[in-house]
Protein backbone atom coordinates (compact mmCIF):
# COMPACT_ATOMS: atom_id res chain seq x y z
CA UNK A 1 0.00 0.00 0.00
CA UNK A 2 0.96 3.45 -0.65
CA UNK A 3 0.56 6.52 1.72
CA UNK A 4 1.03 9.84 1.06
CA UNK A 5 1.61 12.03 3.96
CA UNK A 6 1.51 15.83 3.94
CA UNK A 7 3.43 17.63 7.04
CA UNK A 8 5.08 14.49 7.68
CA UNK A 9 7.94 16.47 9.36
CA UNK A 10 5.65 17.77 11.53
CA UNK A 11 3.98 16.67 15.05
CA UNK A 12 1.42 14.61 14.37
CA UNK A 13 2.54 13.69 10.20
CA UNK A 14 5.93 12.56 11.25
CA UNK A 15 4.35 9.89 13.82
CA UNK A 16 1.78 9.00 11.52
CA UNK A 17 4.09 8.82 9.03
CA UNK A 18 6.24 6.30 10.63
CA UNK A 19 3.26 3.99 12.41
CA UNK A 20 2.44 3.57 8.78
CA UNK A 21 6.25 2.96 7.74
CA UNK A 22 6.66 0.05 10.55
CA UNK A 23 3.36 -1.81 9.32
CA UNK A 24 5.74 -2.30 5.60
CA UNK A 25 3.50 0.48 3.90
CA UNK A 26 5.46 2.68 1.33
CA UNK A 27 5.03 5.67 2.50
CA UNK A 28 6.01 9.21 0.56
CA UNK A 29 6.32 12.48 3.20
CA UNK A 30 5.73 15.70 2.30
CA UNK A 31 6.39 18.87 3.78
CA UNK A 32 8.01 22.43 3.60
CA UNK A 33 10.11 23.04 6.80
CA UNK A 34 8.31 26.19 7.20
CA UNK A 35 9.68 28.78 9.78
CA UNK A 36 6.82 28.76 11.46
CA UNK A 37 9.10 27.31 13.82
CA UNK A 38 12.64 26.27 14.43
CA UNK A 39 13.36 24.34 11.19
CA UNK A 40 16.42 22.17 13.20
CA UNK A 41 13.59 20.90 14.80
CA UNK A 42 11.90 19.30 11.75
CA UNK A 43 14.58 17.80 10.70
CA UNK A 44 14.94 15.89 13.57
CA UNK A 45 11.78 14.48 12.98
CA UNK A 46 12.76 14.07 9.19
CA UNK A 47 15.46 12.46 10.41
CA UNK A 48 13.46 9.61 12.72
CA UNK A 49 11.04 9.10 9.60
CA UNK A 50 13.49 8.83 7.21
CA UNK A 51 14.98 6.15 9.36
CA UNK A 52 12.14 4.26 9.84
CA UNK A 53 11.85 4.25 5.53
CA UNK A 54 10.03 7.07 4.88
CA UNK A 55 10.66 8.71 1.57
CA UNK A 56 10.74 12.79 2.24
CA UNK A 57 9.98 15.06 -0.07
CA UNK A 58 10.72 18.56 0.63
CA UNK A 59 8.02 20.58 -1.42
CA UNK A 60 5.10 23.21 -1.22
CA UNK A 61 1.95 22.31 -1.68
CA UNK A 62 1.63 24.83 -4.25
CA UNK A 63 4.53 23.35 -6.06
CA UNK A 64 4.11 21.64 -9.13
CA UNK A 65 2.95 18.42 -7.71
CA UNK A 66 2.79 16.04 -11.20
CA UNK A 67 6.38 16.56 -11.19
CA UNK A 68 6.98 15.78 -7.59
CA UNK A 69 4.63 13.07 -6.50
CA UNK A 70 4.04 9.26 -7.25
CA UNK A 71 0.28 9.10 -9.03
CA UNK A 72 -0.01 5.97 -8.07
CA UNK A 73 -0.90 6.54 -4.08
CA UNK A 74 -3.90 4.81 -2.47
CA UNK A 75 -4.58 7.20 0.44
CA UNK A 76 -3.98 10.66 1.14
CA UNK A 77 -3.44 12.05 4.80
CA UNK A 78 -3.33 16.00 4.97
CA UNK A 79 -1.84 16.88 7.85
CA UNK A 80 0.23 19.88 6.19
CA UNK A 81 -1.31 23.34 7.19
CA UNK A 82 -0.42 27.14 9.11
CA UNK A 83 -0.89 25.63 12.09
CA UNK A 84 -2.00 27.79 16.11
CA UNK A 85 -3.55 30.52 16.60
CA UNK A 86 -1.01 33.61 16.47
CA UNK A 87 -1.38 37.11 16.89
CA UNK A 88 1.82 37.09 14.59
CA UNK A 89 0.60 34.78 11.54
CA UNK A 90 -1.65 37.19 9.09
CA UNK A 91 -4.66 35.80 7.75
CA UNK A 92 -3.23 35.76 3.86
CA UNK A 93 -0.80 33.12 5.65
CA UNK A 94 -3.27 30.90 6.53
CA UNK A 95 -5.71 31.27 3.38
CA UNK A 96 -2.42 30.29 1.49
CA UNK A 97 -1.46 27.55 3.39
CA UNK A 98 -4.76 26.25 4.71
CA UNK A 99 -7.23 26.96 1.83
CA UNK A 100 -5.37 27.17 -1.64
CA UNK A 101 -2.89 24.65 -0.64
CA UNK A 102 -5.80 22.07 0.11
CA UNK A 103 -7.03 22.80 -2.76
CA UNK A 104 -4.39 22.39 -5.01
CA UNK A 105 -3.29 19.03 -3.13
CA UNK A 106 -7.22 18.14 -4.04
CA UNK A 107 -6.56 19.16 -8.09
CA UNK A 108 -3.18 16.71 -7.90
CA UNK A 109 -5.32 13.84 -6.13
CA UNK A 110 -7.77 14.08 -8.57
CA UNK A 111 -6.56 14.98 -12.00
CA UNK A 112 -3.54 12.94 -11.57
CA UNK A 113 -3.31 10.72 -9.08
CA UNK A 114 -6.56 8.97 -9.68
CA UNK A 115 -6.32 5.96 -7.83
CA UNK A 116 -6.88 7.28 -4.56
CA UNK A 117 -9.22 5.13 -2.33
CA UNK A 118 -9.49 8.20 0.59
CA UNK A 119 -8.46 11.40 1.07
CA UNK A 120 -8.19 11.81 4.96
CA UNK A 121 -8.45 15.73 5.81
CA UNK A 122 -6.91 16.38 9.15
CA UNK A 123 -8.86 19.25 10.93
CA UNK A 124 -9.37 20.69 14.77
CA UNK A 125 -11.55 21.11 17.14
CA UNK A 126 -10.82 24.66 16.92
CA UNK A 127 -13.67 24.68 13.84
CA UNK A 128 -16.32 24.46 16.40
CA UNK A 129 -15.43 27.50 18.07
CA UNK A 130 -14.60 28.67 22.02
CA UNK A 131 -17.01 25.62 22.93
CA UNK A 132 -16.02 22.58 21.40
CA UNK A 133 -18.02 19.71 23.01
CA UNK A 134 -20.52 18.78 19.90
CA UNK A 135 -21.68 16.36 18.01
CA UNK A 136 -19.93 16.26 14.37
CA UNK A 137 -23.68 17.96 13.08
CA UNK A 138 -23.59 21.13 15.11
CA UNK A 139 -23.17 24.14 13.31
CA UNK A 140 -19.40 25.53 13.06
CA UNK A 141 -18.87 28.96 15.01
CA UNK A 142 -15.27 29.15 14.24
CA UNK A 143 -13.66 32.60 16.78
CA UNK A 144 -9.82 32.62 14.77
CA UNK A 145 -8.03 32.47 11.58
CA UNK A 146 -7.14 29.38 11.85
CA UNK A 147 -10.44 27.89 12.83
CA UNK A 148 -12.05 29.66 10.03
CA UNK A 149 -9.16 28.34 7.46
CA UNK A 150 -9.74 24.86 8.81
CA UNK A 151 -13.39 24.89 8.23
CA UNK A 152 -12.61 26.41 4.69
CA UNK A 153 -10.30 23.64 3.77
CA UNK A 154 -12.45 21.31 5.29
CA UNK A 155 -15.76 22.00 2.80
CA UNK A 156 -13.26 21.97 -0.16
CA UNK A 157 -12.29 18.41 0.66
CA UNK A 158 -15.80 17.76 1.17
CA UNK A 159 -17.36 19.05 -1.12
CA UNK A 160 -15.01 17.32 -4.30
CA UNK A 161 -16.48 14.40 -2.43
CA UNK A 162 -20.37 15.78 -2.20
CA UNK A 163 -19.78 15.55 -6.65
CA UNK A 164 -18.15 12.05 -6.71
CA UNK A 165 -14.84 13.54 -7.84
CA UNK A 166 -12.85 11.54 -4.88
CA UNK A 167 -13.76 9.39 -1.84
CA UNK A 168 -12.75 11.55 1.18
CA UNK A 169 -13.39 12.04 5.21
CA UNK A 170 -12.49 14.61 7.49
CA UNK A 171 -10.95 14.04 11.13
CA UNK A 172 -11.23 16.93 13.73
CA UNK A 173 -8.66 16.58 16.29
CA UNK A 174 -8.43 17.59 19.57
CA UNK A 175 -5.76 19.04 21.88
CA UNK A 176 -2.90 16.77 20.93
CA UNK A 177 0.22 16.45 22.97
CA UNK A 178 3.39 14.23 23.13
CA UNK A 179 6.79 13.83 21.85
CA UNK A 180 7.62 15.92 19.06
CA UNK A 181 5.00 18.30 19.99
CA UNK A 182 5.92 21.81 18.68
CA UNK A 183 7.88 23.84 20.69
CA UNK A 184 4.75 26.96 21.11
CA UNK A 185 2.79 24.29 22.20
CA UNK A 186 1.84 23.91 26.19
CA UNK A 187 3.61 21.10 27.30
CA UNK A 188 6.95 21.33 25.05
CA UNK A 189 7.40 25.32 26.16
CA UNK A 190 6.33 24.19 29.73
CA UNK A 191 8.66 21.23 29.95
CA UNK A 192 11.38 23.44 28.50
CA UNK A 193 11.28 26.45 30.89
CA UNK A 194 11.00 23.79 34.13
CA UNK A 195 14.29 22.40 32.82
CA UNK A 196 16.33 25.70 31.78
CA UNK A 197 14.94 27.44 34.78
CA UNK A 198 12.84 30.07 33.14
CA UNK A 199 9.66 31.62 33.38
CA UNK A 200 6.68 29.81 32.14
CA UNK A 201 4.26 32.05 30.15
CA UNK A 202 0.61 31.32 31.03
CA UNK A 203 -2.17 33.55 29.61
CA UNK A 204 -4.58 34.71 31.98
CA UNK A 205 -7.14 32.64 32.66
CA UNK A 206 -5.90 29.52 30.78
CA UNK A 207 -5.07 27.65 34.14
CA UNK A 208 -9.01 26.96 34.28
CA UNK A 209 -9.73 26.09 30.55
CA UNK A 210 -10.42 22.50 29.87
CA UNK A 211 -8.96 20.49 27.17
CA UNK A 212 -9.72 16.82 25.89
CA UNK A 213 -5.60 16.27 26.16
CA UNK A 214 -5.33 13.50 23.82
CA UNK A 215 -1.74 11.05 23.37
CA UNK A 216 -0.57 11.68 20.06
CA UNK A 217 -0.50 7.10 19.40
CA UNK A 218 -4.17 7.64 20.03
CA UNK A 219 -4.76 9.97 17.63
CA UNK A 220 -2.80 8.17 15.20
CA UNK A 221 -4.00 4.61 16.13
CA UNK A 222 -7.68 6.70 15.34
CA UNK A 223 -6.49 8.43 11.68
CA UNK A 224 -4.63 5.24 10.98
CA UNK A 225 -8.31 3.20 11.79
CA UNK A 226 -9.95 4.55 8.22
CA UNK A 227 -8.06 2.17 6.25
CA UNK A 228 -10.03 -0.39 4.45
CA UNK A 229 -12.97 1.59 5.90
CA UNK A 230 -13.45 3.49 3.07
CA UNK A 231 -17.10 3.16 2.52
CA UNK A 232 -18.06 3.80 5.90
CA UNK A 233 -16.16 7.17 6.46
CA UNK A 234 -16.70 8.60 2.89
CA UNK A 235 -18.07 11.60 3.21
CA UNK A 236 -17.75 11.78 7.07
CA UNK A 237 -16.93 13.89 9.56
CA UNK A 238 -15.50 12.57 12.75
CA UNK A 239 -13.74 13.47 16.21
CA UNK A 240 -11.19 11.74 17.16
CA UNK A 241 -9.84 12.48 20.76
CA UNK A 242 -9.94 11.93 24.37
CA UNK A 243 -13.28 12.14 26.05
CA UNK A 244 -11.81 12.88 29.17
CA UNK A 245 -11.28 16.68 30.30
CA UNK A 246 -8.84 18.09 31.78
CA UNK A 247 -7.86 21.55 33.37
CA UNK A 248 -4.89 23.17 31.93
CA UNK A 249 -3.45 23.86 35.97
CA UNK A 250 -4.51 19.64 36.11
CA UNK A 251 -1.70 19.60 33.18
CA UNK A 252 0.74 21.27 34.81
CA UNK A 253 0.99 20.12 38.53
CA UNK A 254 1.44 16.42 36.47
CA UNK A 255 4.16 17.65 34.83
CA UNK A 256 5.72 19.06 37.61
CA UNK A 257 5.35 15.75 39.93
CA UNK A 258 6.86 13.92 36.67
CA UNK A 259 9.81 16.39 36.67
CA UNK A 260 10.16 17.06 40.60
CA UNK A 261 10.25 20.71 40.17
CA UNK A 262 7.98 23.45 40.24
CA UNK A 263 7.58 25.86 37.61
CA UNK A 264 7.66 29.62 37.50
CA UNK A 265 4.67 31.08 36.17
CA UNK A 266 4.51 34.39 34.47
CA UNK A 267 0.99 35.62 33.54
CA UNK A 268 0.62 36.81 30.44
CA UNK A 269 -2.27 38.87 28.79
CA UNK A 270 -5.16 36.87 27.36
CA UNK A 271 -4.86 34.94 23.52
CA UNK A 272 -7.58 36.07 21.47
CA UNK A 273 -9.49 33.27 19.43
CA UNK A 274 -8.72 31.10 22.39
CA UNK A 275 -10.58 27.97 23.48
CA UNK A 276 -12.51 28.16 26.84
CA UNK A 277 -13.45 23.95 26.85
CA UNK A 278 -12.88 21.00 24.85
CA UNK A 279 -14.60 17.92 24.93
CA UNK A 280 -13.98 15.51 22.11
CA UNK A 281 -17.92 13.26 21.79
CA UNK A 282 -16.16 10.40 20.28
CA UNK A 283 -19.40 8.42 19.57
CA UNK A 284 -19.12 8.35 15.90
CA UNK A 285 -15.54 7.45 15.73
CA UNK A 286 -16.11 4.60 18.39
CA UNK A 287 -19.24 3.07 15.71
CA UNK A 288 -17.27 3.64 12.34
CA UNK A 289 -13.44 3.18 13.87
CA UNK A 290 -13.66 1.37 16.79
CA UNK A 291 -11.70 3.89 18.11
CA UNK A 292 -11.22 4.78 22.04
CA UNK A 293 -7.98 5.83 23.22
CA UNK A 294 -5.89 3.92 26.03
CA UNK A 295 -3.03 5.98 27.05
CA UNK A 296 -3.76 8.37 30.65
CA UNK A 297 -2.60 11.83 30.92
CA UNK A 298 0.01 11.06 33.12
CA UNK A 299 1.61 7.80 30.83
CA UNK A 300 1.49 10.58 27.65
CA UNK A 301 2.75 13.24 30.09
CA UNK A 302 5.62 10.67 31.11
CA UNK A 303 6.53 9.71 27.40
CA UNK A 304 7.08 13.69 26.17
CA UNK A 305 9.17 14.45 28.98
CA UNK A 306 11.51 11.44 28.51
CA UNK A 307 11.67 12.20 25.17
CA UNK A 308 12.01 16.07 25.80
CA UNK A 309 15.16 14.76 27.77
CA UNK A 310 16.81 12.67 25.41
CA UNK A 311 16.92 15.24 22.54
CA UNK A 312 17.34 18.41 24.86
CA UNK A 313 19.03 17.60 27.94
CA UNK A 314 22.80 16.59 27.43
Amino acid sequence: MKILITGAAGFIGSHTAEYFAKLGHTVYGLDNFSSYYDISLKKMNAQDIVNQGVTLIEADLLDDLSTLLPKDIDYIFHFAAQPGISATTSLDEYVRNNIFATQHLLNWAINDAKNVKLFVNIATSSIYGKEATLPETALPEPISYYGTSKLAAEQLVLGEQRVGKIKACSLRLYSVYGPRERPEKLYTKLIKAIFEDTSFPLFKGSEKHSRSFTYVGDIVKGVAAVVGREDLVDGEIINIGSNIEYTTQDGINLVEEIIGKKALIEVTPPRPGDQLRTTALIDKAQELLNYMPTTSFKEGLQAQVAWYKEKFIK
